[in-house]
Formats: structure tokens, sequence, C-alpha cells
């Protein structure tokens, strides 16, 4: 089993993933979380399976691209305790509303509920995305939340 800095991508991938990588990269590598911090994290929000299946479908390509979001924007950006989790999915959804990044939006919008987010705040949400990001984007994003909660648990949380 492999034992470099990358090691932990390995172990999900490819027994020797983490020896290339580390081969190939060096330590040009910043010092910082590890994969296996930014993996528990990325799982935590995500859900294991919808990582499992991204980390298993990654290749030999696209695992080096796999390896740094999850030590950097799992490990080091969402490990950061300086901003709960409930706010960064916030962030999170918002900048996704307003770039129109539509499978990312909706991937986060079930993770951001379990991270605290009510429907009421991710309406309130959206209506400030339509004043600073646009109108247009906003509706896009009203429809992706019907299309990932349907309108049967949207009235659920609503009588809550």
């Amino acid at each position: 089993m492999p034992t470099g800095p990358r090691a932990g991508i390995s172990g999900v991938i490819n027994p020797r993933l983490g020896d290339l990588l580390d081969e190939a990269l060096g330590d040009d590598r910043r010092a910082g979380a590890s994969f296996e911090e930014g993996l528990e994290n990325r799982k935590r929000v995500l859900g294991a399976e919808h990582v499992e299946r991204s980390l298993a479908k990654a290749g030999p390509f696209a695992a080096p691209w796999q390896d740094f979001i999850t030590r950097v924007a799992w490990g080091e950006i969402w490990g950061d305790p300086t901003i709960p989790w409930k706010t960064r999915s916030m962030v999170t959804l918002a900048m996704m509303v307003a770039l129109h990044r539509e499978e990312e939006f909706k991937l986060h919008v079930r993770p951001a509920l379990r991270n605290g987010v009510t429907v009421d705040e991710l309406r309130a949400l959206l209506l400030q995305t339509s004043i600073y990001a646009g109108v247009p984007a906003a509706n896009a994003a009203f429809r992706w939340v019907k299309e990932v909660l349907g309108e049967e648990e949207l009235s659920e949380s609503r009588s809550e």
C-alpha cells in the first residue's frame, strides 16, 4: 500500500495511484489538510455514495483532480471551522445561482438542508440572489429546487 502524501486516494481508485502522483508531482504539494480529512468532509456533506461514484469514475486522467478537490476544497476550505457548514452551504448555493451552475446547485441542495438550511432560508436566499445575480438566474434556481425536492417535500417542510 502506498505511503506518500496522496496515498489516501490510491485505496479508493488504484493501489499504485498515490505513488504515481507522488512521483509525478514531487514535493510541490502545499501543506494542508490530508486527503483523508477532505474525504471525510466530502462524504459527510455530499453523501458517501456520490463521492465513491465520483472517485471511481475519475480514472487515471482525472484522479489528480479528485485528489486536489478532496484535499483543498473539502479538506482545507470546508474543513476550516471559521465558517459553519450551514453558512458555507448558503454561500455555495448563492454562487452556483449567480454562475448558473445547475448541476452543482442541485448537488448541494439536499446537503444544505442537512447542514441546517431551512426551506424558508433557501427561498430567501434565492430571492436575495435575484437582486444581485439577476431574475433569470433566481428563476432557474427556483425551478432546480423543485426538481430536486419536489412540490410535496417543499409543502411538508413549510408546515413543520
